[in-house]
Protein backbone atom coordinates (compact mmCIF):
# COMPACT_ATOMS: atom_id res chain seq x y z
CA UNK A 1 0.00 0.00 0.00
CA UNK A 2 1.18 3.51 -0.77
CA UNK A 3 0.52 6.50 1.50
CA UNK A 4 1.45 10.10 0.79
CA UNK A 5 1.98 13.11 3.08
CA UNK A 6 2.97 16.64 2.04
CA UNK A 7 5.85 18.49 3.67
CA UNK A 8 8.42 21.00 2.41
CA UNK A 9 12.06 21.45 1.48
CA UNK A 10 14.06 24.67 1.74
CA UNK A 11 16.07 26.10 -1.16
CA UNK A 12 17.78 29.09 0.41
CA UNK A 13 14.85 30.74 2.18
CA UNK A 14 12.27 29.59 -0.35
CA UNK A 15 10.07 26.61 0.52
CA UNK A 16 9.11 24.04 -2.09
CA UNK A 17 6.55 21.29 -1.71
CA UNK A 18 8.03 17.89 -0.81
CA UNK A 19 5.91 14.75 -1.09
CA UNK A 20 6.69 11.99 1.41
CA UNK A 21 5.73 8.67 -0.19
CA UNK A 22 5.70 5.38 1.73
CA UNK A 23 5.23 1.99 0.10
CA UNK A 24 4.66 -1.02 2.38
CA UNK A 25 4.55 -4.50 0.86
CA UNK A 26 5.18 -8.09 1.93
CA UNK A 27 8.76 -9.28 2.11
CA UNK A 28 11.71 -9.54 4.40
CA UNK A 29 11.72 -6.68 6.97
CA UNK A 30 13.71 -3.78 5.59
CA UNK A 31 13.48 -0.01 5.30
CA UNK A 32 14.87 1.98 2.38
CA UNK A 33 14.99 5.78 2.38
CA UNK A 34 15.55 7.53 -0.96
CA UNK A 35 15.22 11.05 -2.34
CA UNK A 36 18.69 12.57 -1.70
CA UNK A 37 18.54 12.63 2.13
CA UNK A 38 21.39 13.98 4.25
CA UNK A 39 22.69 12.22 7.37
CA UNK A 40 20.04 13.73 9.67
CA UNK A 41 17.25 12.56 7.35
CA UNK A 42 18.75 9.07 7.05
CA UNK A 43 18.82 8.83 10.84
CA UNK A 44 15.14 9.75 10.98
CA UNK A 45 14.07 6.13 10.46
CA UNK A 46 15.56 5.18 13.83
CA UNK A 47 13.69 8.02 15.57
CA UNK A 48 10.46 7.20 13.72
CA UNK A 49 10.62 3.49 14.58
CA UNK A 50 11.19 4.24 18.28
CA UNK A 51 8.47 6.93 18.40
CA UNK A 52 5.90 4.63 16.77
CA UNK A 53 6.70 1.79 19.17
CA UNK A 54 6.75 3.96 22.28
CA UNK A 55 3.46 5.52 21.20
CA UNK A 56 1.80 2.12 21.41
CA UNK A 57 1.50 1.57 17.66
CA UNK A 58 2.73 -1.31 15.52
CA UNK A 59 5.44 -0.54 13.00
CA UNK A 60 4.39 -1.89 9.58
CA UNK A 61 5.63 -5.38 8.76
CA UNK A 62 7.42 -6.28 5.55
CA UNK A 63 9.48 -4.07 3.27
CA UNK A 64 9.08 -0.29 3.52
CA UNK A 65 10.31 2.19 0.92
CA UNK A 66 10.27 5.89 1.81
CA UNK A 67 10.71 8.40 -1.01
CA UNK A 68 11.16 12.16 -0.60
CA UNK A 69 10.15 13.86 -3.84
CA UNK A 70 11.38 15.71 -5.81
CA UNK A 71 14.41 13.45 -5.66
CA UNK A 72 16.89 15.91 -7.21
CA UNK A 73 16.77 18.37 -4.28
CA UNK A 74 18.86 17.57 -1.22
CA UNK A 75 16.75 17.06 1.95
CA UNK A 76 18.22 18.26 5.25
CA UNK A 77 17.41 18.01 8.93
CA UNK A 78 14.83 16.16 11.02
CA UNK A 79 11.83 18.01 9.54
CA UNK A 80 10.54 14.80 7.87
CA UNK A 81 10.24 12.66 11.03
CA UNK A 82 6.55 13.43 11.64
CA UNK A 83 5.39 13.18 8.00
CA UNK A 84 7.27 9.88 7.55
CA UNK A 85 5.70 8.46 10.72
CA UNK A 86 2.20 9.53 9.64
CA UNK A 87 2.68 8.05 6.17
CA UNK A 88 3.95 4.76 7.65
CA UNK A 89 1.00 4.54 10.04
CA UNK A 90 -1.45 5.26 7.23
CA UNK A 91 0.17 2.63 5.00
CA UNK A 92 0.06 0.19 7.92
CA UNK A 93 -3.63 0.82 8.59
CA UNK A 94 -3.26 2.62 11.93
CA UNK A 95 -4.54 5.88 10.45
CA UNK A 96 -7.78 4.72 8.89
CA UNK A 97 -8.96 7.99 7.33
CA UNK A 98 -7.16 7.33 4.07
CA UNK A 99 -5.96 10.46 2.33
CA UNK A 100 -7.01 12.89 5.08
CA UNK A 101 -3.39 13.75 5.80
CA UNK A 102 -3.07 15.13 2.24
CA UNK A 103 -5.26 18.07 3.27
CA UNK A 104 -2.44 19.35 5.45
CA UNK A 105 1.22 20.19 5.15
CA UNK A 106 3.15 18.54 7.96
CA UNK A 107 6.59 18.97 9.53
CA UNK A 108 8.28 18.12 12.81
CA UNK A 109 11.08 16.21 14.52
CA UNK A 110 10.19 13.21 16.68
CA UNK A 111 11.67 12.40 20.05
CA UNK A 112 12.04 8.70 20.87
CA UNK A 113 9.01 8.87 23.17
CA UNK A 114 6.81 10.40 20.46
CA UNK A 115 7.03 14.06 21.44
CA UNK A 116 7.23 16.48 18.50
CA UNK A 117 10.19 18.85 18.59
CA UNK A 118 10.55 22.19 16.75
CA UNK A 119 12.28 22.49 13.38
CA UNK A 120 13.60 25.27 11.16
CA UNK A 121 11.73 27.14 8.45
CA UNK A 122 8.13 26.76 9.66
CA UNK A 123 7.13 30.28 8.60
CA UNK A 124 8.28 29.36 5.08
CA UNK A 125 6.09 26.24 5.25
CA UNK A 126 3.07 28.33 6.28
CA UNK A 127 3.62 30.75 3.41
CA UNK A 128 3.92 27.83 0.98
CA UNK A 129 0.70 26.35 2.37
CA UNK A 130 -1.13 29.62 1.71
CA UNK A 131 0.36 29.85 -1.77
CA UNK A 132 -0.79 26.30 -2.66
CA UNK A 133 -4.24 26.80 -1.15
CA UNK A 134 -3.96 23.91 1.31
CA UNK A 135 -6.18 23.55 4.37
CA UNK A 136 -3.47 24.35 6.91
CA UNK A 137 -0.35 23.06 8.65
CA UNK A 138 0.34 20.51 11.38
CA UNK A 139 3.49 21.68 13.15
CA UNK A 140 5.31 21.22 16.48
CA UNK A 141 3.67 23.09 19.36
CA UNK A 142 6.84 25.17 19.81
CA UNK A 143 6.56 26.36 16.17
CA UNK A 144 2.82 27.13 16.19
CA UNK A 145 3.23 30.85 16.97
CA UNK A 146 5.74 31.19 14.15
CA UNK A 147 3.31 29.65 11.65
CA UNK A 148 0.44 31.78 13.00
CA UNK A 149 2.28 34.91 11.85
CA UNK A 150 1.10 34.08 8.31
CA UNK A 151 -2.49 35.17 7.70
CA UNK A 152 -5.18 32.89 6.25
CA UNK A 153 -3.49 29.63 7.26
CA UNK A 154 -5.03 27.23 9.80
CA UNK A 155 -2.31 26.23 12.28
CA UNK A 156 -2.62 23.14 14.49
CA UNK A 157 -0.03 22.55 17.20
CA UNK A 158 0.97 18.88 17.49
CA UNK A 159 2.55 18.06 20.87
CA UNK A 160 2.97 14.30 20.27
CA UNK A 161 2.63 11.70 17.55
CA UNK A 162 -0.41 10.30 19.38
CA UNK A 163 -2.19 13.66 19.08
CA UNK A 164 -1.53 13.70 15.33
CA UNK A 165 -2.89 10.14 14.89
CA UNK A 166 -6.03 10.87 16.91
CA UNK A 167 -6.64 14.11 15.01
CA UNK A 168 -6.23 12.52 11.58
CA UNK A 169 -8.48 9.58 12.57
CA UNK A 170 -11.16 12.02 13.70
CA UNK A 171 -10.98 10.69 17.26
CA UNK A 172 -9.96 14.03 18.78
CA UNK A 173 -10.22 17.67 17.86
CA UNK A 174 -7.40 20.17 18.12
CA UNK A 175 -8.03 23.88 18.49
CA UNK A 176 -6.35 25.88 15.77
CA UNK A 177 -3.76 28.38 16.96
CA UNK A 178 -5.22 31.93 16.95
CA UNK A 179 -3.64 34.27 14.39
CA UNK A 180 -1.16 36.73 15.85
CA UNK A 181 -1.78 40.48 15.90
CA UNK A 182 1.21 41.33 13.75
CA UNK A 183 0.28 45.02 13.45
CA UNK A 184 0.14 45.38 17.22
CA UNK A 185 3.46 43.59 17.64
CA UNK A 186 5.17 45.88 15.13
CA UNK A 187 3.79 49.02 16.77
CA UNK A 188 5.97 48.52 19.85
CA UNK A 189 9.27 50.38 19.43
CA UNK A 190 12.21 49.44 21.68
CA UNK A 191 14.31 52.09 23.37
CA UNK A 192 17.67 52.73 21.71
CA UNK A 193 20.70 54.94 22.20
CA UNK A 194 19.56 58.56 21.79
CA UNK A 195 21.33 60.98 19.47
CA UNK A 196 20.94 63.64 22.17
CA UNK A 197 23.84 61.92 23.92
CA UNK A 198 26.15 62.70 20.97
CA UNK A 199 27.78 66.11 21.40
CA UNK A 200 28.01 68.31 18.31
CA UNK A 201 28.43 66.56 14.92
CA UNK A 202 25.54 68.43 13.29
CA UNK A 203 26.79 67.62 9.77
CA UNK A 204 27.16 63.91 10.52
CA UNK A 205 23.72 63.77 12.13
CA UNK A 206 22.18 65.50 9.13
CA UNK A 207 23.93 63.01 6.83
CA UNK A 208 22.60 60.09 8.88
CA UNK A 209 19.05 61.45 8.58
CA UNK A 210 19.53 61.67 4.81
CA UNK A 211 20.95 58.14 4.68
CA UNK A 212 18.12 56.70 6.78
CA UNK A 213 15.41 58.51 4.83
CA UNK A 214 16.61 57.34 1.43
CA UNK A 215 18.09 53.96 2.37
CA UNK A 216 21.57 55.18 1.37
CA UNK A 217 24.87 53.59 2.38
CA UNK A 218 27.19 55.84 4.38
CA UNK A 219 30.81 56.01 5.56
CA UNK A 220 31.81 58.01 8.65
CA UNK A 221 35.47 59.06 8.49
CA UNK A 222 37.23 60.75 11.37
CA UNK A 223 39.71 60.50 14.24
CA UNK A 224 39.25 58.08 17.09
CA UNK A 225 36.89 59.17 19.85
CA UNK A 226 34.71 61.62 17.90
CA UNK A 227 31.51 59.55 18.14
CA UNK A 228 31.47 57.59 14.85
CA UNK A 229 30.65 54.26 16.46
CA UNK A 230 28.19 55.82 18.88
CA UNK A 231 26.25 57.48 16.07
CA UNK A 232 26.26 54.29 14.01
CA UNK A 233 24.80 52.37 16.95
CA UNK A 234 22.14 55.06 17.45
CA UNK A 235 21.17 54.96 13.76
CA UNK A 236 18.61 52.10 14.03
CA UNK A 237 16.57 54.28 16.38
CA UNK A 238 15.75 56.77 13.61
CA UNK A 239 14.75 54.13 11.06
CA UNK A 240 10.99 53.61 10.62
CA UNK A 241 9.53 50.36 11.98
CA UNK A 242 9.39 47.30 9.76
CA UNK A 243 6.28 46.93 7.65
CA UNK A 244 4.34 43.66 7.82
CA UNK A 245 5.88 42.37 4.59
CA UNK A 246 9.40 43.44 5.61
CA UNK A 247 9.01 41.68 8.97
CA UNK A 248 7.98 38.48 7.19
CA UNK A 249 10.97 38.76 4.83
CA UNK A 250 13.43 39.11 7.72
CA UNK A 251 11.75 36.41 9.81
CA UNK A 252 11.97 33.92 6.93
CA UNK A 253 15.75 34.36 6.83
CA UNK A 254 16.20 33.86 10.57
CA UNK A 255 13.77 30.93 10.63
CA UNK A 256 15.58 28.99 7.91
CA UNK A 257 18.77 28.92 10.03
CA UNK A 258 17.03 28.32 13.36
CA UNK A 259 17.60 31.78 14.86
CA UNK A 260 14.02 32.41 16.04
CA UNK A 261 13.01 32.21 19.70
CA UNK A 262 9.83 30.29 20.54
CA UNK A 263 8.50 33.28 22.50
CA UNK A 264 9.40 35.77 19.73
CA UNK A 265 8.07 34.22 16.51
CA UNK A 266 8.40 37.42 14.46
CA UNK A 267 11.38 39.73 13.99
CA UNK A 268 10.00 43.08 15.17
CA UNK A 269 13.08 45.30 14.92
CA UNK A 270 15.23 46.13 11.95
CA UNK A 271 18.22 43.80 12.27
CA UNK A 272 21.66 45.22 13.00
CA UNK A 273 24.76 43.15 12.27
CA UNK A 274 28.26 44.26 13.21
CA UNK A 275 30.79 41.55 12.30
CA UNK A 276 34.38 41.75 13.54
CA UNK A 277 37.00 42.82 11.02
CA UNK A 278 38.55 39.34 11.15
CA UNK A 279 35.35 37.74 9.79
CA UNK A 280 35.71 35.65 6.64
CA UNK A 281 33.99 36.28 3.33
CA UNK A 282 31.76 33.24 3.89
CA UNK A 283 30.65 34.59 7.28
CA UNK A 284 29.73 37.99 5.84
CA UNK A 285 28.42 37.06 2.39
CA UNK A 286 27.23 33.53 3.11
CA UNK A 287 28.43 30.18 1.84
CA UNK A 288 29.36 26.71 2.96
CA UNK A 289 28.97 23.32 1.29
CA UNK A 290 25.29 23.70 2.15
CA UNK A 291 24.78 27.43 1.48
CA UNK A 292 23.72 29.48 4.48
CA UNK A 293 23.03 33.22 4.66
CA UNK A 294 25.79 35.50 5.92
CA UNK A 295 25.71 38.81 7.74
CA UNK A 296 24.62 40.74 4.64
CA UNK A 297 21.45 38.64 4.51
CA UNK A 298 20.93 38.65 8.27
CA UNK A 299 21.02 42.46 7.99
CA UNK A 300 18.30 42.43 5.29
CA UNK A 301 15.98 45.46 5.72
CA UNK A 302 18.29 46.64 8.49
CA UNK A 303 21.84 47.88 9.07
CA UNK A 304 25.21 46.25 8.40
CA UNK A 305 27.74 48.15 10.53
CA UNK A 306 31.42 47.63 9.70
CA UNK A 307 33.63 49.33 12.25
CA UNK A 308 37.28 49.99 11.36
CA UNK A 309 36.41 49.33 7.71
CA UNK A 310 39.97 49.35 6.27
CA UNK A 311 40.95 46.59 8.72
CA UNK A 312 38.68 44.13 6.89
CA UNK A 313 40.52 42.10 4.27
CA UNK A 314 40.40 43.47 0.73
CA UNK A 315 38.80 40.23 -0.49
CA UNK A 316 35.97 40.53 2.03
CA UNK A 317 35.30 44.17 1.14
CA UNK A 318 35.21 43.40 -2.58
CA UNK A 319 32.58 40.70 -2.05
CA UNK A 320 30.24 43.44 -0.78
CA UNK A 321 30.02 44.97 -4.24
CA UNK A 322 27.42 42.57 -5.64
CA UNK A 323 24.93 42.75 -2.73
CA UNK A 324 25.33 46.54 -2.55
CA UNK A 325 24.42 46.78 -6.22
CA UNK A 326 21.80 44.02 -6.54
CA UNK A 327 20.25 43.75 -3.07
CA UNK A 328 20.79 39.99 -3.04
CA UNK A 329 23.52 37.34 -2.86
CA UNK A 330 23.74 34.39 -5.24
CA UNK A 331 25.84 31.45 -4.01
CA UNK A 332 26.69 28.91 -6.70
CA UNK A 333 27.55 25.31 -5.93
CA UNK A 334 27.90 22.19 -8.10
CA UNK A 335 24.38 21.12 -7.10
CA UNK A 336 22.91 24.47 -8.12
CA UNK A 337 22.69 28.08 -6.97
CA UNK A 338 20.90 29.62 -4.00
CA UNK A 339 19.78 33.22 -3.74
CA UNK A 340 19.49 35.10 -0.45
CA UNK A 341 18.02 38.61 -0.08
CA UNK A 342 20.51 41.24 1.09
CA UNK A 343 18.97 44.70 0.86
CA UNK A 344 20.67 46.38 3.78
CA UNK A 345 21.97 49.80 4.70
CA UNK A 346 25.77 49.75 4.94
CA UNK A 347 27.27 51.95 7.64
CA UNK A 348 31.06 52.01 7.75
CA UNK A 349 33.23 53.76 10.32
CA UNK A 350 36.94 54.31 9.80
CA UNK A 351 39.87 56.31 11.02
CA UNK A 352 41.78 58.20 8.29
CA UNK A 353 45.09 56.60 9.34
CA UNK A 354 46.22 53.63 11.44
CA UNK A 355 47.24 56.16 14.11
CA UNK A 356 43.64 57.37 14.22
CA UNK A 357 43.92 60.99 13.03
CA UNK A 358 44.14 63.03 9.85
CA UNK A 359 47.52 63.88 8.29
CA UNK A 360 49.20 66.37 10.62
CA UNK A 361 51.92 66.63 13.28
CA UNK A 362 53.98 63.66 12.19
CA UNK A 363 51.18 61.71 10.53
CA UNK A 364 52.14 61.82 6.87
CA UNK A 365 49.79 62.35 3.96
CA UNK A 366 51.38 59.30 2.36
CA UNK A 367 50.39 57.12 5.32
CA UNK A 368 46.83 58.41 5.13
CA UNK A 369 46.64 57.76 1.39
CA UNK A 370 48.05 54.27 1.84
CA UNK A 371 45.55 53.44 4.59
CA UNK A 372 42.51 54.73 2.70
CA UNK A 373 43.64 52.96 -0.46
CA UNK A 374 42.54 49.72 1.19
CA UNK A 375 39.07 50.79 0.06
CA UNK A 376 38.82 50.30 -3.69
CA UNK A 377 37.31 52.93 -5.95
CA UNK A 378 34.50 50.62 -7.17
CA UNK A 379 33.49 49.89 -3.57
CA UNK A 380 33.49 53.57 -2.57
CA UNK A 381 31.48 54.34 -5.72
CA UNK A 382 28.72 52.12 -4.36
CA UNK A 383 28.47 54.11 -1.12
CA UNK A 384 26.20 57.11 -1.46
CA UNK A 385 27.55 59.28 1.36
CA UNK A 386 31.04 59.58 2.87
CA UNK A 387 31.20 62.15 5.63
CA UNK A 388 34.10 63.59 7.63
CA UNK A 389 33.47 63.56 11.37
CA UNK A 390 35.74 66.11 13.03
CA UNK A 391 36.78 66.27 16.67
CA UNK A 392 34.48 68.36 18.85
CA UNK A 393 36.17 71.37 20.52
CA UNK A 394 36.27 71.22 24.31
CA UNK A 395 34.38 74.53 24.54
CA UNK A 396 31.49 73.04 22.58
CA UNK A 397 31.41 69.95 24.78
CA UNK A 398 30.68 72.15 27.79
CA UNK A 399 27.64 73.73 26.19
CA UNK A 400 24.22 72.28 26.91
CA UNK A 401 22.40 73.88 24.01
CA UNK A 402 19.77 72.34 21.81
CA UNK A 403 20.74 68.94 20.41
CA UNK A 404 18.59 66.99 17.96
CA UNK A 405 17.26 63.86 19.62
CA UNK A 406 16.35 60.51 18.10
CA UNK A 407 12.60 61.26 18.07
CA UNK A 408 13.08 64.48 16.09
CA UNK A 409 15.44 62.86 13.61
CA UNK A 410 13.15 59.87 13.22
CA UNK A 411 10.21 62.16 12.42
CA UNK A 412 12.27 63.68 9.58
CA UNK A 413 13.10 60.21 8.27
CA UNK A 414 9.49 59.03 8.41
CA UNK A 415 8.33 62.23 6.68
CA UNK A 416 10.90 61.79 3.91
CA UNK A 417 9.99 58.14 3.37
CA UNK A 418 6.30 59.02 3.29
CA UNK A 419 6.95 61.37 0.36
CA UNK A 420 8.91 58.67 -1.44
CA UNK A 421 6.14 56.12 -0.91
CA UNK A 422 3.52 58.53 -2.25
CA UNK A 423 5.59 59.34 -5.31
CA UNK A 424 7.17 56.02 -6.29
CA UNK A 425 5.59 53.22 -4.27
CA UNK A 426 7.75 50.85 -2.24
CA UNK A 427 11.11 51.82 -3.78
CA UNK A 428 13.44 54.01 -1.73
CA UNK A 429 15.47 56.70 -3.45
CA UNK A 430 18.64 54.61 -3.12
CA UNK A 431 16.97 51.90 -5.23
CA UNK A 432 15.86 54.10 -8.14
CA UNK A 433 17.04 53.07 -11.59
CA UNK A 434 18.36 55.57 -14.12
CA UNK A 435 14.98 55.85 -15.83
CA UNK A 436 13.22 56.30 -12.49
CA UNK A 437 15.73 58.99 -11.53
CA UNK A 438 14.89 60.92 -14.69
CA UNK A 439 11.21 60.65 -13.84
CA UNK A 440 11.28 61.35 -10.09
CA UNK A 441 14.43 63.48 -9.71
CA UNK A 442 14.39 65.68 -12.80
CA UNK A 443 16.65 68.73 -12.57
CA UNK A 444 16.69 72.00 -14.51
CA UNK A 445 19.50 73.11 -16.81
CA UNK A 446 21.27 75.25 -14.19
CA UNK A 447 21.29 72.44 -11.65
CA UNK A 448 22.46 69.95 -14.28
CA UNK A 449 25.30 72.30 -15.24
CA UNK A 450 26.38 72.53 -11.58
CA UNK A 451 26.33 68.75 -11.23
CA UNK A 452 28.30 68.19 -14.44
CA UNK A 453 30.92 70.70 -13.29
CA UNK A 454 31.33 68.87 -9.99
CA UNK A 455 31.63 65.53 -11.76
CA UNK A 456 34.22 66.86 -14.22
CA UNK A 457 36.37 68.61 -11.61
CA UNK A 458 36.51 65.55 -9.38
CA UNK A 459 36.77 62.98 -12.15
CA UNK A 460 33.81 61.00 -10.84
CA UNK A 461 32.20 57.98 -12.44
CA UNK A 462 28.73 57.72 -13.92
CA UNK A 463 27.75 55.73 -10.84
CA UNK A 464 28.81 58.66 -8.61
CA UNK A 465 26.77 61.00 -10.81
CA UNK A 466 23.64 58.94 -10.16
CA UNK A 467 24.47 58.59 -6.45
CA UNK A 468 24.56 62.36 -6.04
CA UNK A 469 21.22 62.68 -7.82
CA UNK A 470 19.62 60.05 -5.57
CA UNK A 471 20.93 61.72 -2.42
CA UNK A 472 19.76 65.12 -3.69
CA UNK A 473 16.28 63.66 -4.24
CA UNK A 474 16.26 62.46 -0.62
CA UNK A 475 17.39 65.85 0.70
CA UNK A 476 14.56 67.50 -1.23
CA UNK A 477 12.11 65.00 0.31
CA UNK A 478 13.32 65.78 3.83
CA UNK A 479 13.00 69.50 3.13
CA UNK A 480 9.49 68.98 1.77
CA UNK A 481 10.39 70.19 -1.72
CA UNK A 482 8.72 68.54 -4.73
CA UNK A 483 11.61 69.27 -7.11
CA UNK A 484 15.37 68.81 -6.77
CA UNK A 485 17.13 72.19 -6.69
CA UNK A 486 20.76 73.28 -6.99
CA UNK A 487 21.07 73.58 -3.20
CA UNK A 488 20.13 69.92 -2.82
CA UNK A 489 22.73 68.84 -5.38
CA UNK A 490 25.37 71.02 -3.69
CA UNK A 491 24.63 69.47 -0.29
CA UNK A 492 24.66 65.95 -1.75
CA UNK A 493 28.06 66.61 -3.33
CA UNK A 494 29.45 67.66 0.07
CA UNK A 495 28.72 64.15 1.31
CA UNK A 496 31.32 62.69 -1.07
CA UNK A 497 34.51 63.57 0.82
CA UNK A 498 36.49 60.61 -0.53
CA UNK A 499 35.99 62.00 -4.03
CA UNK A 500 37.65 65.32 -3.21
CA UNK A 501 41.16 66.16 -4.40
CA UNK A 502 43.81 65.51 -1.75
CA UNK A 503 44.32 68.55 0.43
CA UNK A 504 46.52 67.28 3.24
CA UNK A 505 44.03 68.20 5.95
CA UNK A 506 41.12 65.91 5.30
CA UNK A 507 40.16 62.57 3.91
CA UNK A 508 42.02 61.74 0.73
CA UNK A 509 40.34 60.64 -2.44
CA UNK A 510 40.18 56.93 -3.17
CA UNK A 511 40.90 55.89 -6.71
Amino acid sequence: MIARVDSFVLEGIDARACEVEVDVRPGLPSTTLVGLPDAAVRESMQRVRAAIGNGGYRFPDGRQTVNLAPAHIRKEGPVYDLPIAIALLEAGGVITASGRARSWMIAGELALDGRVRPVRGIINLAMLCRQLGRKGVLVPAANASEAAVVADVAVYAIPTLAHAVAFLNGEAELASHPPLDVAGMLAATPATLDFREVTGQAVAKRALVVAAAGGHNILLIGPAGVGKTMMAKALPGILPPLTHEEALEVTRIYSCIGRLDADRPLILQRPVRSPHHTASAAAIIGGGSVPRPGDVSLAHRGVLFLDELPEFSRAVLETLRQPLEDGCVTIARAQGSVRFPARFMLVGALNPTPEGDFARDGVSQRAMDRYLSRLSGPLVDRVDLHVEVAAVPVTLMRRQGSRPDTATMRAQVVDGRSRQRTRQGASLNAELSGAELDRHAAIDDATRSLLETLITERGLSVRSYDKIRRVARTIADIDGRPAVAAEHVAEAAQYRCLDRPRSGSGAAGVR
